[in-house]
């Protein structure tokens, strides 16, 4: 059995991956602030349970001009958007960019947290197997 075998491990480098396309649809949201009509989105947090056999929805880039340059070597996420339920400006943009800011930081501590568990998951395996 290798170490990508390990359900443990599986499940944080999920979560680590969630992580990092949330952080750009965050960042998306950010740079949109000022977009009219812009919809600010988020990832539905993935689910680990075997049950859920929901099919997924990809995140991409939106071209709203035909003449933007579409985006180039981006594949679309495997993880789920929503969208909806913030207050929306005379524009019709209805990023808040202190919840976005607040959302990047709770993200950013997140990842920390799952790094450090996936490094010391690692180190635990190490020192088993007499490596350290």
């Amino acid at each position: 059995m290798g170490i990508t075998d390990i359900p443990i491990f599986s499940m944080l480098r999920t979560r680590m991956d969630w992580h990092q396309t949330r952080q750009k649809v965050l960042a998306e949201n950010v740079a949109n602030a000022d977009t009219a009509g812009y919809r600010p989105r988020d990832l539905v947090q993935p689910n680990f349970e075997k049950n859920d056999q929901r099919p997924l929805v990809g995140v991409s880039l939106a071209r709203t001009e035909s003449e933007h340059i579409a985006g180039a070597g981006l594949s679309p996420s495997a993880y789920r958007t929503r969208t909806g339920g913030f207050e929306t400006r005379p524009t019709g943009n209805a990023v808040n960019l202190e919840e976005q800011m607040l959302k990047t930081s709770a993200n950013q501590m997140d990842f920390q947290a799952a790094t450090a568990l996936y490094t010391h998951s690692l180190n635990l395996i190490k020192t088993a197997l007499g490596k350290r």
